[in-house]
């Protein structure tokens, strides 16, 4: 199994016509007020923090280059190559130690290739699940549990269903949705379509505990017709292989 044709050509579409500057794409926020503040609740739960760090939909790859700053091997890999060319200038032009490669993570012979690969590894994953077709919602959970073995830990965050009720509100709004969403709604890519319910449901099935839990605001790049900034109701979750 793969992700659906229409979802990887969405994607591909979406990125190619990406601009490549920072923050030009409406969830490249600055690490410090993603990735950092991620980190601050993963790293407590990191049994074996020495394993190396999958970003999985790593996208352009700005939290990718600030994650590789903190650990001795990180590995950016996203569903789209046009992504993977953007992080790939990056990576070129900051030296980092973060290396990139396209990954279709509904793949179960990709994924587990990866972790051969690799060995256990941690992941973090920020707003792929909520953007993933329904179908491909629980292959998705089952490629962490792949990743993370029986040492890794992963850390997800996903918008929450609130999330969805605001962009749906932006984007109805008379002067049209903002322009960092417009792009995203044009590539049909729908964000924030999951019950939140049904977030920690798919990594328990894929065999994980949720070892932590909570919600916080996710920051855009993105602001409202006055000026103020747009953050998002986000839940995140730490997972590890069940005991």
């Amino acid at each position: 199994m793969s992700v659906t044709r229409r979802y990887k050509d969405a994607w591909e579409g979406f990125w190619r016509q990406a601009p490549g500057e920072e923050g030009a794409v409406i969830w490249d926020a600055a690490p410090a007020l993603t990735a950092g503040r991620h980190l601050e609740l993963f790293e407590p739960h990191l049994t074996a923090p020495g394993l190396p760090l999958v970003d999985l939909g790593c996208g352009n790859g700005t939290q990718t280059l600030f994650l590789a700053g903190r650990y001795a091997r990180v590995v950016g890999v996203d569903v789209a190559a046009a992504a993977i060319e953007h992080a790939r200038r990056r990576d070129g032009r900051a030296g980092a130690a973060a290396r990139f490669r396209v990954l279709d993570a509904v793949d179960p012979a990709a994924v587990r290739e990866l972790h051969a690969e690799l060995g256990d590894a941690n992941v973090y994953m920020r707003g792929v699940l909520h953007q993933t077709d329904p179908q491909d919602r629980q292959a998705l959970a089952t490629a962490i549990a792949t990743l993370v073995g029986e040492r890794g830990r992963a850390f997800v965050v996903e918008l929450a269903e609130a999330a969805g009720t605001a962009l749906r509100g932006l984007a109805r709004s008379p002067a049209g949705p903002p322009p960092k969403l417009e792009p995203v709604l044009r590539h049909g890519i729908a964000p924030a379509t999951v019950v939140d319910a049904d977030v920690p449901e798919y990594f328990r099935t894929a065999g994980l505990d949720v070892l932590a839990s909570g919600r916080m605001p996710l920051t855009t790049t993105e602001h409202t017709p006055d000026g103020t900034p747009i953050d998002l109701p986000s839940l995140w979750l730490v997972t590890a292989r069940a005991a």
